[in-house]
């Protein structure tokens, strides 16, 4: 994907789209495989945004490259903009029907339902993601719970 500065803020380069798939207190988090950017650390699933395509469709299109499922944006809850000036837009989804999300060994090593607090755990998490689940323990990031 070839990624242009933004007009608005130049010290952006690209844009991505974040899933928070909630799910019994538990959050979807991946842990990327040894041949992607950040290899092997922990992280929500989601990606770079491609020409002409909103946040939704790439969260849509991004979940099922990764796990092999369908998802529902159901709004967007967060952005931040990371150290490698990214803008990622944060977004609660849902899985459609009955699929178990499937990792893509090329992308995703393993697939973890965590606690917000066995996030903050893990040694090897993405920083704009712990940032993430740091607003959301403070109640600066509300999640429609239950929503499956």
């Amino acid at each position: 994907m070839h990624s242009t500065p933004d007009e608005a803020n130049p010290a952006i380069i690209r844009h991505g789209a974040v899933a928070v798939i909630e799910r019994q207190g538990r959050l979807l988090v991946i842990r990327r495989s040894a041949n992607v950017l950040a290899p092997r650390q922990f992280c929500f699933p989601g990606g770079g945004l491609e020409s002409g395509e909103t946040e939704a469709e790439a969260l849509v299109r991004e979940l099922r490259e990764e796990l092999n499922c369908l998802v529902r944006p159901m709004g967007r809850l967060w952005e931040t903009v990371t150290r490698w000036r990214v803008h990622l837009a944060w977004w609660q989804a849902t899985i459609e029907g009955e699929t178990e999300p499937s990792p893509n060994p090329l992308e995703v090593e393993s697939i973890h339902w965590l606690t917000p607090w066995e996030i903050l755990e893990l040694h090897d998490v993405v920083d704009g993601n712990r940032q993430f689940v740091e607003a959301l323990l403070r109640g600066h990031v509300t999640l429609n719970v239950g929503s499956r």
